[in-house]
């Protein structure tokens, strides 16, 4: 988000990083002068924590464009696979040489997503071209599920080592997204195939609304629109309820009754806004500043190395811009509240991790966008539209002076040629100087053939040097 940083001024910019640590701040406030305790503990909290979560893939996915997508599919699922395990990888490595435990290097997964809404409220402020806008807004859509998924599978490992370190034995708290899908081979293929077979319903229902009330969406009735949005409530609450974070991610691609999506938007701030708060309940037992500071610091420079990588083939000003946009949000969250249940230290360095993430890409994005404009860059500056390309027209220079006549437009399917005057005397000049109005020198009207535009005034000055 390169120069919209820059000119929106300190308060508009960081916005969204402010409304963050305002709700996490109420939150804990509510949690200290309440003295709520540990909620993580309940079975309501895990359902509670995966719903959010299945409501924010949900939302995310709802969102892409498949359209727009199309031209740098390669590189989107490169990003979304590769690029999320790389960074993990990435953020891993520096946990490893600062963390005793190796157990939480899970955290490094949970911070390895952009997130979409945050990208969402600073993409048409940026100096992005459409196709890098579109890279960026898909990559931070569908990097979720991909997150979701490995935090999902590498818990049960780091949950095993968290135990041993510990003497006791990991088969009694395996609950929530860690024990999602199990830790062998044949419970993976049994959570794969239960996504599976919610997709494959999702996308029943689907057709089956669609042959029979009409294929377009936007031509049903209210109450085919009502039915549409009970069916997609039943499969999220389902989603959430049996951790298929992939089958709902899925879902978000095609499954999108009009009379819901309108209004997505709003649910998935409301998602954010409830998760953040339910993270500020959970900072009543503190804060880890120093492992969060360099969490947050690993997880911005991942994307950093990552985005590079992946973006070398884009202009200059897209490579740069992906590889500065970095930022967490909903997802983060929503995994730090998932993992609290088996690893204790889960919020409190995931929480100051995400406000790091964000303070990063406020400072990297505002000096990347006061930096001297390139020369060699041909987009215009954000918020300023293009100017339009002139289209070239052929002068008629048989007309009076003063006067542009045209003739002929270049776009016409013969090739123009100059009108022959009249037989007889030239025509006199108006002004009364005696000078000869008539066509130039047949080898300077081949030169100015194809000017788009004459002055009348230069054109008697080439008249006369003739």
């Amino acid at each position: 988000m390169a120069s919209g940083v820059a000119g929106r001024g300190l308060l508009g910019a960081t916005r969204h990083l402010w409304t963050l640590v305002g709700i996490i701040g109420v939150g804990w406030a509510v949690g200290a002068g309440s003295g709520t305790g540990d909620l993580s503990g309940s079975s309501l909290y895990l359902f509670f924590t995966t719903l959010l979560l299945a409501v924010g893939l949900y939302g995310s996915t709802s969102e892409i464009s498949l359209r727009e997508a199309r031209r740098d599919l390669k590189l989107l699922v490169l990003a979304v696979t590769v690029g999320v395990v790389a960074k993990a990888a990435l953020i891993a490595l520096v946990l490893w040489l600062v963390l005793d435990d190796p157990a939480y290097l899970v955290l490094a997964v949970a911070v390895a997503q952009i997130d979409p809404l945050s990208v969402a409220a600073l993409r048409d402020s940026s100096r992005l071209s459409p196709r890098g806008r579109t890279v960026l807004s898909v990559w931070a859509s569908f990097d979720d599920p991909v997150t979701v998924l490995l935090t999902a599978y590498t818990a049960p490992f780091a949950l095993r080592a968290l135990d041993d370190s510990a003497g006791t034995s990991a088969t009694s708290s395996t609950e929530g997204i860690a024990g999602a899908v199990g830790d062998d081979l044949l419970d993976y293929a049994a959570q794969l195939g239960w996504n599976a077979v919610l997709v494959a319903v999702a996308a029943a229902l689907w057709l089956l609304l669609r042959r029979t009330r009409g294929k377009d969406p936007a031509h049903w009735s209210p109450a085919t629109q009502a039915v549409a949005v009970l069916l997609l409530l039943a499969l999220v609450v389902t989603a959430g309820g049996y951790t298929l974070m992939l089958g709902v991610a899925f879902v978000g691609l095609f499954f999108r009754p009009p009379a819901l999506t309108r209004h997505l938007g709003r649910i998935s701030r409301g998602a954010y806004v409830t998760a953040a708060f339910t993270l500020g309940l959970l900072l009543v037992a503190g804060v880890d500043l120093v492992y969060g500071l360099v969490l947050g610091a690993a997880a911005y420079g991942a994307q950093i190395v990552v985005g590079s990588v992946l973006a070398r083939k884009l202009d200059r000003v897209d490579r740069v811009s992906l590889a500065l946009g970095q930022q967490n949000g909903v997802t983060a969250v929503i995994l730090a509240l998932s993992l609290q249940p088996m690893f204790p230290e889960a919020v409190a360095i995931v929480a100051p991790a995400i406000v790091t993430v964000n303070c990063l890409h406020f400072a990297a994005n505002s000096l990347w966008g006061r930096r001297r404009p390139d020369p060699d860059d041909p987009r215009p500056a954000p918020d300023r539209p293009p100017l339009p390309h002139a289209r070239p027209v052929q002068p008629d220079l048989t007309a009076g002076p003063g006067t542009v006549a045209l003739w002929k437009d270049l776009d016409g399917a013969a090739d123009p040629h100059w009108r022959e005057p009249a037989a007889g005397p030239a025509p006199q000049d108006p002004g009364g100087d005696g000078g000869d109005d008539g066509p130039p020198h047949p080898a300077l009207a081949h030169l100015l053939r194809n000017v788009p535009v004459v002055d009348a005034v230069a054109l008697d000055a080439v008249r006369e040097s003739d």
